[in-house]
């Protein structure tokens, strides 16, 4: 960097000379290695990103903003996701419609416009939803005749539709998700994680029982605990959400908790056992064996493009977007680097050669050769750092006569030459053991920040000065839950299907507790 800098700087007394500093530098540099200096020099040199330890929320923006992934919308509360992002939630959708569909449920589509009578038939979902709502009074020129609330979520449109369509205990179950947008008004909202408009996938079933109900309810759940471990490589807990913290309307609540990088928990994903709520409300009912007339029990479940700010905040860093080979869009890129229009058929060649090996080696794998003549070789490295992309395959005139190429892998920043006969293997190998670093890096760091407290003065210490989670007993009460949100803003994330404790006594009043819950403070 300072003969970089040096060269610069003397170039500057030429202005001939300074305009073509770079490309001179590069020139004099050996071999191909001089882009490969600049590239780790640019990405630590990331001034687009401010660092996360000087300010958390402004430094998840700037990712999100250097990654291209999303920018503000003229309406206030709302955002439009850029190509990359799109990208990025096309692949999170991909996989979990396959896994949807590979436990029987379809596909439909629903209206987005909800008639407001609706929205009151179920007393405490419209309670919950109220103050949320987005309403419609005029179409047409005219003031209608009843107005219209655009969907905050799908539960009474589609239990009047099942209404229409359930006659018999023949017509069970029925298993229905739909992908699509939603409308909450949300007074504070950040890029992914809360806005007014988002895209997710809400899922509706009717059964004949209730154990039938609770057992998709949490098969659901499992589903998605399996997508965020497994795809995503985040670490989250499953557990079942306290009275206060249900959805609206449901018999019970269960989610996925996630921490981030800055000790918050992230409610990454919901399924809901509604029980008979919304099926006597909408008067769902069937006949059943015994040709008796009985209410179906219905669930629903979703995850929507919050996950994608939850896979921000758990994986990137302050050079920019890291993201997981088994999610990301482009999972390989290769980087021809040339001086000449020789030197750019060859590596342009051997990209070509390394990108055909791959793709025998590896179905699916999603490979992108950067063909683009007008940037220097380290601000291509440099863009794809801040894309996140798990591999870069850098390929220069020396690397095309030693038949190798250096290949770089995002999430630790090691590279190394490997051989053209042997790159496809080493790529996919790397590919897996970038997946499973970050799933370990960040169920390393949920354990470091995962603490239990046995009374609650030790409770407002933690959360005041290390924050993460924190298990506790807790006497069950609404009242107390609220006191200990009042008075240190954290919150009951999950009483945790994995029980971790024996009973005990309530942190806060000495009261008996069946057993820990978890809790932090969360976005």
């Amino acid at each position: 960097e300072f003969r970089r800098v040096l060269f610069r700087s003397l170039c500057s007394l030429n202005p001939t000379l300074s305009n073509q500093a770079d490309k001179t530098f590069f020139k004099l540099s050996v071999g191909t290695e001089a882009p490969f200096a600049l590239s780790k020099i640019s990405a630590q040199m990331a001034k687009n990103i401010t660092p996360r330890k000087e300010d958390y929320s402004k430094w998840y923006l700037d990712v999100i903003a250097a990654g291209q992934l999303a920018d503000y919308a003229p309406v206030k509360g709302c955002m439009v996701i850029r190509p990359t992002g799109y990208a990025i939630w096309e692949a999170m959708q991909s996989r979990l419609d396959r896994m949807f569909k590979e436990t029987g449920h379809v596909n439909a589509s629903f209206p987005l416009l909800i008639p407001k009578h609706f929205m009151e038939r179920e007393a405490e979902h419209v309670e919950g939803f109220s103050p949320e709502c987005a309403v419609v009074t005029h179409g047409g020129g005219k003031e209608l005749e009843e107005p219209l609330m655009i969907r905050p979520t799908s539960e009474t449109v589609i239990g009047h539709m099942y209404s229409q369509w359930i006659q018999s205990y023949r017509d069970l179950p029925v298993l229905i998700n739909q992908w699509c947008n939603v409308m909450r008004w949300e007074m504070r909202t950040r890029l992914f994680l809360r806005t007014s408009e988002f895209l997710w996938q809400e899922g509706h079933t009717a059964h004949e029982t209730a154990d039938e109900a609770q057992e998709e309810t949490l098969r659901m759940l499992e589903i998605y605990r399996i997508f965020q471990e497994e795809y995503l490589a985040i670490p989250v807990i499953t557990g079942l959400k306290s009275e206060a913290e249900k959805f609206p309307g449901a018999l019970a609540t269960y989610s996925i908790e996630a921490m981030m990088q800055d000790g918050k928990a992230l409610q990454s994903g919901t399924s809901h056992n509604l029980g008979q709520n919304f099926a006597k409300a909408f008067e769902i009912d069937y006949l059943d064996r015994n040709n008796n007339r009985k209410f179906v029990w219905t669930t629903s479940w979703g995850v929507s493009t919050r996950m994608i700010g939850g896979l921000i905040m758990t994986h990137s860093d302050d050079d920019g977007l890291i993201i997981p080979p088994k999610i990301a869009p482009i999972q390989v890129v290769i980087v021809p680097i040339f001086n000449n229009d020789q030197e750019r058929v060859q590596t342009f060649e051997f990209a070509e050669k390394i990108s055909n090996s791959l793709n025998e080696k590896m179905d699916k794998l999603q490979i992108k050769i950067d063909t683009r003549d007008n940037l220097r070789p380290s601000d291509k490295f440099f863009h794809w750092i801040q894309q996140g992309v798990p591999v870069r395959v850098e390929v220069g005139p020396r690397d095309v006569k030693k038949q190798s190429a250096m290949v770089v892998r995002r999430d630790v920043r090691e590279k190394s030459a490997v051989p053209l006969e042997n790159i496809s293997e080493h790529i996919v190998e790397l590919l897996e053991r970038i997946q499973d670093n970050l799933f370990q890096r960040a169920l390393d760091y949920r354990q470091t920040n995962t603490r239990t407290a046995t009374s609650y003065e030790e409770f407002k210490e933690i959360i005041a000065d290390e924050g993460g989670f924190i298990f506790a007993h807790w006497d069950g009460s609404k009242e107390i839950e609220a006191k200990i949100k009042q008075e240190t803003k954290a919150t009951i994330r999950c009483l945790p299907l994995e029980n971790r404790s024996e009973t005990g006594k309530c942190m806060v009043t000495g009261k008996p507790s069946e057993q820990e819950a978890l809790f932090a403070i969360a976005y």
